[in-house]
């Protein structure tokens, strides 16, 4: 008998006709699963069937019969690999086991369930070995079922199973994937024997479901029992160090894995991107992305999504050009990273050029890009567009819904807001704490009080839902706007948050509308203590002494300005025609048509004149002669902007406005008058909320 050796081509074995032994057919069917062969496997399949009825016993066909089963599964040819199982005329559990791994390998999940519960036992008397075990757990896993998992590990605890490796991994995977870390913490830390898989699994599933202290303390104890890291370990710790945003951390974890020679692949250094723009370092993880010898869309996504959560949003937008130029295809995560910047930026026709390619592209039916469409249209301006891909979306998930009652509630649609908000309570979808603050906002926005409490202190309880400090912010802003302000006073004195600036100044603007100076100036008080350099405070403390004619103390908040070298931001407004963003500061000259743009102010002032509008003198924080005072209101750059607008685009088109600060009294007047003139839909973005004007009236009912 010749002595067997593997050659390069393995035909050789039947070309030759050198198949002499029993070991020869099983040695090349299992090379030719492993190399997932299929032709190779049938040749062998169809010497087999030739030479078998004389040549071989029926314990061997078993055994052969075991290795064409896991021939075709992994050659994804499952019902051939079905057949020859039960054709069987004996089968051992390695036959059940090759059939489960099969389906488990080929998504079949139910499948692997079904042959375990109605057959194995019944059928064959077999008891499931830890190889069967492990198949069927990881297909509870996959699969979702809850109740089938924790019977197959009552089951494993029963027959000592436990105690393979495998097995105990399988469960923790299965806990994880389950969302049960309870369950995969009890396993992790009943058998005491781990691998790095058992590690990797636990640490993987407390950081996907949040819980980052016990991420923790399994990290201590890997360090403390010197266990060797593998790359996915380093993946998942910087995955940990950033949500914990713990940069100290995250260079001691880079330094180590420097030490090592663990392989920096493209999952690795897109970790430590992650974690370095988390953290706050944008230049580390520029560094490590410019030094990359090859760069994938991961890697590409990575630096986007880091520019983008440190604020700088053009450059996020800018790497999607250059990712293009090299050839690199953009996925759902790209999209989704480059959308929420073009939302960040307000910019619409941008964020509607990334809308057209993710469309073609055929990724506007994953939930993350529909989830930053809604965001985008939203924070844009343009509400209707975000309401189309909502209602376009097939499934949806607690971020798609705040999205869409978030962005409702920002544009003073309380109303509509609400109607989302009952129709993902019908759709059986939970509410989270986000949700909450965007509902209690339209509560506010709509003056409806005794709902917002209804919502704060019954149906948020009911859902397990803790208050927090957001939540009690809106009922202030509620109770102020039903022009309840002691009532707000009192609840802040009452309920003990930890209240922020936002909240008394939630307050303090509403002392200044509903015009209550003295409760406004106490107010003022507490926020420049808790905020000594918050510009809009000292702001709208002069709008009080202004509107009071009170120029003494004009004066006097102009003085402690200067002392505290706090500086007002000019008045900043862009609106964007074609692909241009057309930038206006208030009394500028700087733009090429600035002529033609102040010739239409003037002309649409005169005209709102003539419709009952007067020039709000009062705001005007200088103690001059009305006239110049009306001067002073004329050329605000929110004025500048529309004006331009009316001039550039179609009679039936919106115009879109973003401004950096507060829209002022005098020009919230004008523009409605304005809207009502030339017949046309005005969106303005500013500091506050989004101001829909329409045939004289907006949105946020002359309250901002």
């Amino acid at each position: 008998m010749p002595i067997l050796k593997a050659p390069r081509n393995p035909l050789v074995y039947l070309k030759a006709k050198h198949i002499t032994s029993i070991e020869d057919p099983v040695r090349l069917l299992k090379l030719a699963a492993d190399t997932k062969n299929l032709e190779l496997g049938k040749l062998i399949h169809a010497h087999l069937i030739v030479t078998s009825a004389d040549a071989f016993s029926n314990n061997i066909d078993v055994i052969q019969s075991n290795f064409l089963i896991n021939l075709y599964a992994k050659c994804g040819q499952i019902c051939i690999a079905r057949q020859l199982f039960d054709c069987m005329p004996v089968r051992n559990v390695v036959s059940w086991s090759a059939l489960m791994a099969g389906y488990l390998h080929n998504g079949l999940d139910l499948e692997v369930l079904g042959l375990f519960k109605r057959s194995m036992a019944s059928v064959d008397d077999m008891c499931p070995n830890e190889f069967v075990l492990t198949t069927v757990v990881s297909s509870c896993s996959t699969s979702g079922r809850v109740q089938e998992g924790m019977q197959c590990h009552g089951y494993v605890l029963k027959s000592g199973l436990v105690f393979y490796q495998h097995v105990k991994n399988a469960l923790i995977h299965m806990y994880s994937r389950l969302s049960d870390m309870e369950g995969a913490m009890s396993v992790f830390n009943t058998v005491q024997a781990c691998d790095i898989f058992s590690y990797n699994s636990i640490l993987n599933g407390l950081l996907e479901h949040g819980h980052l202290k016990e991420a923790m303390q399994v990290l201590s104890i890997m360090v403390s029992k010197r266990v060797k890291w593998d790359s996915v370990t380093y993946v998942t710790v910087f995955g940990i160090c950033s949500s914990l945003g713990t940069l100290r951390l995250g260079l001691q974890v880079h330094c180590r894995m420097l030490k090592t020679d663990i392989e920096c692949d493209a999952f690795v250094n897109s970790a430590i991107m992650n974690m370095y723009g988390k953290c706050g370092k944008l230049v580390n993880a520029a560094k490590i992305f410019e030094c990359l010898l090859i760069r994938n869309v991961v890697s590409w996504t990575t630096i986007m999504a880091a520019h983008f959560q440190n604020g700088y949003f053009e450059e996020a937008l800018n790497f999607f050009v250059n990712m293009k130029l090299e050839d690199i295809t953009p996925n759902e995560y790209t999209f989704a990273v480059l959308l929420n910047s073009s939302a960040s930026l307000s910019a619409l026709r941008h964020g509607a050029l990334l809308h057209a390619c993710a469309e073609k592209s055929g990724f506007t039916d994953h939930m993350i890009v529909g989830n930053a469409l809604i965001n985008m249209y939203a924070k844009s301006g343009y509400i209707e567009a975000a309401n189309e891909v909502f209602s376009d979306m097939t499934y949806r998930n607690s971020v798609t819904w705040n999205a869409m009652i978030s962005g409702y509630s920002h544009h003073g649609l309380g109303k509509e807001a609400l109607n989302v908000f009952r129709d993902m309570i019908t759709a059986g979808d939970s509410p989270n704490y986000v949700t909450f603050v965007a509902v209690l906002s339209a509560c506010a926005h709509l003056g409806l009080v005794q709902q917002g409490f209804y919502y704060l202190n019954q149906v948020m309880k009911q859902i397990g839902i803790e208050p927090g400090v957001e939540h009690y912010t809106c009922i202030v802003g509620l109770l102020s706007r039903a022009g309840l302000l002691d009532e707000a006073e009192n609840y802040m004195r009452s309920v003990s948050a930890k209240w922020d600036v936002v909240a008394w100044r939630t307050l303090l603007n509403a002392c200044y509308l509903h015009r209550n100076y003295g409760l406004g100036r106490r107010v003022a008080e507490i926020v420049v203590k808790m905020d000594p350099n918050d510009v809009g405070t000292y702001l709208l403390l002069s709008n009080m002494y202004a509107k009071a004619r009170s120029w003494d103390g004009v004066m006097k908040i102009r003085k402690l300005m200067r002392e505290r070298t706090i500086k007002k931001e000019p008045g900043v407004s862009w609106v964007e025609i074609k692909d241009t963003a057309h930038i206006f500061v208030s009394d500028d000259n700087s733009h090429p048509e600035s002529r033609q743009i102040y010739e239409k102010v003037g002309e649409l002032l005169i005209k709102i004149k003539q419709l009952g509008y007067v020039p709000d003198i009062a705001a005007v924080l200088h103690d001059v002669e009305d006239e110049q005072k009306e001067d002073y209101l004329s050329y605000h750059s929110e004025k500048l902007a529309i004006a331009y607008g009316l001039m550039k685009t179609p009679t039936e088109a919106p115009i879109r406005v973003i401004k950096n600060l507060r829209m002022c009294d005098d020009c919230h007047t004008a523009v409605k008058m304005i809207s009502k003139l030339t017949n046309r839909v005005i969106i303005v973005r500013d500091a506050n909320r989004f101001h829909h004007f329409k045939d004289g009236c907006c949105s946020c009912v002359d309250y901002w």
